[in-house]
């Protein structure tokens, strides 16, 4: 391959004659390797894990089948199709024409300000709901309150959230929550005089809020409660979505879900990649509400990675990734973006399981930024013209598939745990049976320990015991409810009892 140099020691030639023998030995080696045969994608194909096991190499094989993401019905079908880029383009524009929306901006002006913008959407959501199904019980609430001076608040301030609520029908105190800010900033988080536009952080969650309740209040009501709310003070330190997760523990209510929209207005990235099919889902793993020893339960077990929030961006894969929507959902397993922080936070610290929607890939150049142009004639500021309205459509739709396919299904089984008191290769799971009306039965589902996204399904009725031929030693379970109409819960993670 090489011949040593005259320049080179007797010994240094010989070390370089035997480093290359045995790369010739290691190349002949590759070459007399058999190729491994082609295996067809897993059905959730999710880079690293495809790559290391596919589907005939999964291991261990077990008893059901495998798992078919749920399809969505005519009824979804025709709801989504009714979501409208020119009025997602409408909405933001009008928030945006506010100038301003900073949380300490003026709640008073009737055309600038924070206060004209809650004004607007109040009216903006009341006409919305006058215009209701008949049957479909819709109420709008503006709760406030008045933050008294903390950190980026330095005096007495009104906090103000709109809320459209949208009852559920036979399993009302069961909730799911979608929120987007409509406040805004600039570079200084103080500065409350400069125009803010905000278009797609957060006009663009707004907008989903909006046209999510337009065609939503169109349809029967489904079995639990839908909130979809405009929240404010995000941006000086969650404080809307905070009083509104109090107000919803407060009164007990079984929030089971929440999502909020922000920085979802882009698919193009600070450096010019466009990626306007995918949206990122950042869901916590480690939930921060449980004891410490719940906590070192989980991670004897090896739950790390099935906390609430987990089980709801998987749910939210399975039933939002398809051709309705037209996008892929990507499911980041983290809390949120690299230590930052958003609206759903407040919901976790009150264990309601939540997650966070995201644009695939953020541009800094239109976020958090005065409005100017610098030196290079580069355009800075949140500025309307670099929304993608499309792209906004396919995030409500996403959102929207996940919404109504989990107020539409039984809510999540609760007590799942796994009898622990014998030695034994089966596995029995046990559950509280619930008495959701349109509860048609049990699925337990199970995946490798490896595999980021449940595989396998196994139907066991309306039930709440079953042993499964399959070592919980070697799998990861879960059990999630079907209801009458086919639509199927998120699933829960059993501890052992």
């Amino acid at each position: 391959m090489f011949a040593a140099s005259p320049h080179l020691s007797r010994l240094a030639a010989r070390r370089l004659l035997a480093l290359a023998l045995i790369t010739v030995g290691l190349v002949q080696a590759a070459s007399t390797a058999v190729a491994a045969p082609p295996t067809s994608a897993a059905p959730h194909d999710h880079g690293l894990f495809a790559r290391q096991c596919a589907t005939t190499d999964i291991w261990p094989k077990g008893p059901g089948k495998s798992l078919v993401p749920q399809a969505p019905t005519a009824e979804l079908r025709q709801m989504l199709s009714e979501i409208d880029p020119k009025r997602v383009e409408s909405i933001i524009s009008k928030l945006v024409s506010f100038g301003t929306r900073h949380t300490l901006s003026s709640q008073t002006d009737p055309v600038r300000g924070i206060g004209a913008a809650r004004d607007w959407l109040a009216a903006e959501m009341r006409s919305i709901a006058k215009g209701a199904r008949r049957g479909t019980n819709v109420t709008i609430t503006v709760p406030s309150y008045i933050q008294q001076p903390v950190s980026r608040i330095p005096t007495p301030t009104n906090i103000s959230d709109v809320v459209a609520t949208i009852q559920g029908a036979s399993d009302p105190n069961r909730v799911y929550v979608i929120t987007g800010h409509y406040d805004s900033r600039v570079t200084d988080i103080m500065n409350f005089t400069d125009d803010a536009p905000g278009a797609d952080d957060d006009a663009s969650g707004v907008a989903v809020v909006l046209e999510l309740l337009r065609v939503m209040v169109q349809r029967p009501p489904p079995p639990a409660t839908i909130i979809l709310a405009a929240v404010a003070g995000e941006e000086q330190g969650l404080f809307g979505a905070d009083h509104l997760a109090q107000i919803l523990f407060d009164a007990g209510a079984d929030v089971q879900g929440m999502f909020t929209n922000d920085i979802v207005g882009s698919s193009k990235g600070d450096e010019g990649e466009v990626d306007p099919f995918s949206i990122r889902l950042f869901a916590q793993g480690m939930p921060t509400t449980e004891s410490a020893s719940k906590t070192a339960t989980r991670e004897s077990i090896g739950g790390e990675n099935d906390s609430p929030a987990r089980e709801l961006a998987r749910f939210v894969d399975e039933v939002a990734t398809n051709d309705v929507t037209g996008m892929k959902v990507r499911v980041i397993y983290r809390l949120d973006r690299f230590l930052r922080g958003g609206d759903h936070e407040p919901f976790l610290e009150r264990g309601f399981p939540a997650a966070r929607f995201t644009e695939p890939h953020e541009d800094f150049a239109h976020q958090h930024q005065d409005v100017r142009v610098d030196s290079t004639g580069k355009q800075f500021g949140d500025l309307i013209e670099f929304c993608d309205f499309n792209f906004i459509t396919r995030v409500a739709k996403v959102n929207g598939a996940a919404l109504w396919s989990l107020a539409q299904a039984p809510g999540t089984p609760k007590n799942v745990t796994i009898d622990t008191s014998v030695l034994t290769n089966n596995s029995t799971l046990l559950w509280a049976l619930a008495d959701d009306e349109g509860l048609a039965g049990y699925e337990v589902l199970w995946r490798p320990t490896i595999a980021p996204f449940w595989t396998n399904v196994i139907p066991v009725g309306l039930v709440n015991k079953v042993t499964v031929d399959q070592s919980k030693d070697n799998v990861v379970f879960g059990v999630r409810a079907v209801g009458k109409n086919g639509y199927r819960s998120p699933a829960a993670f059993p501890f052992p009892n």
